[in-house]
């Protein structure tokens, strides 16, 4: 198998389905596509179950001509890479060495950059674009919409502000084209060797906005901290599953002894922690994104700063902050599931804390006049609202 026959392959891959998300070769299973979740087995003429030989073969053809992915492949048995189809489609690519053979995964990377609306995001996430300086996490596992949610995020930005934007992914996913913004986008391994290394030469490029793909390290962390408290924009991810626990995370990575003065840096640099879960839709169509937010408040800034406590937690500051664009995961599922746009089954499943959500499904009631009568008790116009929000923001 050469560099030219693995496309015929992976054309035949993504022709199952329009809304693939994954391929994955791994040694003793079929070529196999990810659809809304679920691994489905793809049948190719001599790959009916693959030999550690071909998926070897797989990744040398995916890795021909990229000896800095190649060398950190043999270094550290995995390398992360883009790959392209010309003219068709674009791979999140990731090499991996397991059990004495090779596995790879391809994320597909759609063609279009993303917006908030086509990715049924809520509203107020486009507030994010309006901000000046600071610090916007956006979190959730592998797998959950960080990079789509941040490229629609940076794509509000270059349609709207004439800014200098530079980037550093690994590997870079989506291709922005120059609009308003001028976008430099730099790939780890390609283009520098560190998220660290190429955070701090940005704060040399005169950039308005920083994208960092990961805070993986203390080195990446402080530096965009100082980057955010210069009067840059930061936006990066973390791999943490809400946004008490992505606090949490940011400040262990910090000595006890500094607890304090992190505490203080973070609460008055952050300026937005998202995070994400896509939730299969209760028709079979795909994945929704259940969204939480927690916007830099006088509130939010003392508990974070202070530390939480009984009575003072980030949930309770997202529960009571709804007119200020707050939200949290219990509370959009709910939402979904009495809507009907997700299974019960499954809004559980990926619920903060599932009793609560299934005590509060159950103590309201089902029928549809105990479900009207308690939306028009909690109905608030969009427009009062909307000056609800407004005037918190002035506060």
């Amino acid at each position: 198998m050469s560099f030219f026959e693995l496309h015929p392959i992976l054309d035949k891959m993504l022709s199952v389905a329009d809304n693939i998300s994954d391929l994955n070769f791994s040694t003793g299973r079929p070529p196999q596509v990810e659809i809304n979740g679920r691994l489905t087995p793809v049948e190719i003429k001599g790959l009916r179950n693959l030999t550690s030989y071909q998926t070897e073969i797989i990744a040398m053809s995916l890795m021909e001509g990229n000896t800095d992915a190649a060398r950190r492949f043999i270094q550290t048995g995995s390398a992360d890479i883009g790959y392209a189809m010309p003219s068709r489609v674009r791979f999140r690519v990731n090499v991996f060495k397991q059990r004495g053979s090779i596995s790879v995964v391809m994320r597909v990377i759609p063609t279009n950059v993303p917006t908030i609306d086509s990715l049924d995001l809520p509203t107020q996430l486009g507030e994010v674009s309006h901000q000046k300086n600071g610090i916007v996490l956006l979190t959730g596992p592998t797998g959950s919409g960080k990079t789509s949610t941040l490229a629609a995020i940076i794509d509000k930005i270059n349609t709207e502000y004439s800014y200098h934007i530079v980037t550093i992914e690994d590997p870079i996913e989506f291709l922005h084209q120059h609009k308003k913004s001028t976008i430099n986008q730099r790939e780890l391994g390609t283009d520098t060797p560190a998220f660290a290394l190429g955070l701090r030469s940005a704060l040399r490029q005169a950039p308005k906005v920083i994208l960092v793909g990961e805070m993986r390290d203390m080195e990446t962390t402080e530096i965009a901290l100082e980057a955010s408290e210069t009067g840059h924009l930061v936006l990066s991810t973390l791999h943490t599953t809400d946004a008490s626990k992505t606090v949490n995370r940011i400040i262990g990575i910090y000595p006890k002894s500094e607890e304090h003065v992190i505490r203080t840096r973070l609460a008055q640099a952050f300026r937005y922690i998202v995070s994400q879960r896509l939730i299969p839709r209760a028709d079979g169509t795909g994945r929704i994104a259940a969204v939480e937010i927690l916007k830099a408040t006088p509130r939010s800034r003392e508990y974070i700063e202070q530390g939480e406590s009984e009575g003072k937690t980030l949930l309770e500051a997202m529960n009571d902050g709804e007119l200020e664009g707050m939200q949290h995961f219990d509370q959009v599922i709910e939402r979904m599931i009495r809507s009907g746009v997700i299974s019960q089954e499954n809004g559980l499943a990926f619920a903060t804390n599932p009793s609560n959500l299934l005590l509060r499904l159950s103590g309201l009631g089902t029928s549809d006049d105990m479900l009207s009568r308690r939306e028009e008790r909690n109905y608030i116009p969009p427009r009062v609202a909307d000056a609800g929000r407004q005037r918190a923001v002035e506060r």
